[in-house]
This record gives structure tokens, C-alpha cells and sequence, in this order.
């Protein structure tokens, strides 16, 4: 990484300093997004080595200081959860931009950036795709197990259906990576159901060719 680079990733470590939720990574107790920004930036190397910057910092960013806008704050259900999420990436947006115009980058590299964690064009473009991808990896391997715990009320039946439909936000690539995972069998059990239930939707996805 360059040092302009590293600088960005570091703003964004300390503006995640203050995350008063806690997580462990590799035996050390941290900020909840300081833990998240390393597991997609180490998901990230792993799947895509030649990463342009600007994919590196919406990876590492992609929830940047989430914590200023709790889920509690919107009306329960979807529409809450859709006006949440949007608030959200707007946040994100703005902080990275802010960030990376400190350090020099382009208005139209932060507007790249923008466009990624907006998911403004999932499915049609290979940055966006590539991003989705690692953040759908990355849930898979260390939030799922905290999401079932969650919704423990939920049938199987209901749980095949939102694993569905994280599936078909994914290309083949993030599939294969996602069950190259040492999961828990319960898990790839339920993955496997998951891809069966939406496989002719999963084919016609395929065609797009966005991997990379």
C-alpha cells in the first residue's frame, strides 16, 4: 500500500475508534468496525489481489461509523430496515469522501467510492459486484452464526429464504468462496438448501459475467 493509501485506512480506524460496541480479533478485544474493516480488507486480498484503491477503501470503510445512526431510530420491519440501510451508506459516503479528499484523491475517485458502498450498481458493475461479494463472504463466515442466534424465532424455512436472497447478491465467485469456508455444518447445510431453492435464478445471474 502506498502512504496516501494508508493514511485513509488508518482515518478510518480511528474514526471507528469510538465504537462503544466491542469485538475480539485474533485474541484481542476492539472497536466492533475496527474488527469488521480488517475481516473485509483480509477477505478482500483473498479474492481480489489486484484491488484498485478505490475498492480497498470502500471495503474497509463500508461501515464507518454505522454506530451514529442506531437501527433503532427507524420503525421496525422492512421499511425501517430500507430507510435504515440507505441512512447508513449515505454516512459512509460522506465520511469516506471527506476523508479522501484530505488526501489528495480525485473528486472523481471519491465519487467511485460513493458508488460502491451506495450499491448503486449491484449487478452491473465488476467494482460493485467484487464489493458485494466480500461483504457477503465475510458475513457468512463471522456474522451469520450471531444472526441466527438472533432470529433463533425464525422457521427453517424463513432462513432459507434470507440466506436466498444474499445468494442472489452474489456472483459465482463469492458462492465458491462462501462454501470453500470452513463452516459449521449447519451452516453449509443451510447454504446448500438456500442455492437449491433459487438455483435457475443463480444460472441466469451467472451469464452476467461481472467476475473478475
Amino acid at each position: 500500500m502506498n502512504e496516501r493509501l494508508q493514511k485513509v485506512l488508518a482515518e478510518i480506524d480511528a474514526a471507528n475508534a469510538e465504537d462503544p460496541r466491542r469485538d475480539v480479533l485474533d485474541g484481542v478485544e476492539m472497536p466492533f468496525e475496527q474488527v469488521y474493516s480488517r475481516r473485509m480488507l483480509q477477505r478482500l486480498e483473498q479474492m481480489y489481489r489486484d484491488a484498485p484503491e478505490t475498492l480497498i477503501i470502500a471495503a474497509y470503510g463500508q461501515h464507518i461509523r454505522r454506530f451514529d445512526i442506531p437501527r433503532s431510530d427507524y420503525e421496525e420491519g422492512r421499511k425501517g430496515y430500507n430507510q435504515w440501510r440507505k441512512a447508513c451508506r449515505e454516512h459512509h459516503a460522506k465520511l469516506l469522501g471527506e476523508i479522501m479528499r484530505r488526501h489528495g484523491y480525485t473528486e472523481e475517485e471519491i465519487a467511485e467510492v460513493g458508488r460502491l458502498v451506495r450499491k448503486e450498481q449491484l449487478k452491473k458493475d465488476r467494482l460493485s459486484q467484487a464489493l458485494e461479494n466480500v461483504v457477503d463472504v465475510v458475513f457468512v463466515e463471522h456474522y451469520l452464526q450471531p444472526f441466527l442466534d438472533k432470529y433463533a424465532h425464525y422457521d427453517e424455512d424463513k432462513l432459507i429464504d434470507i440466506v436466498a436472497k444474499t445468494l442472489l447478491k452474489m456472483s459465482p465467485k463469492g458462492h465458491a468462496a462462501a462454501l470453500a469456508l470452513n463452516l459449521p455444518k449447519a451452516h453449509r447445510r443451510l447454504i446448500e438448501q438456500a442455492i437449491e431453492r433459487v438455483k435457475p435464478q443463480l444460472e441466469r445471474l451467472a451469464s452476467a459475467d461481472l467476475d473478475w
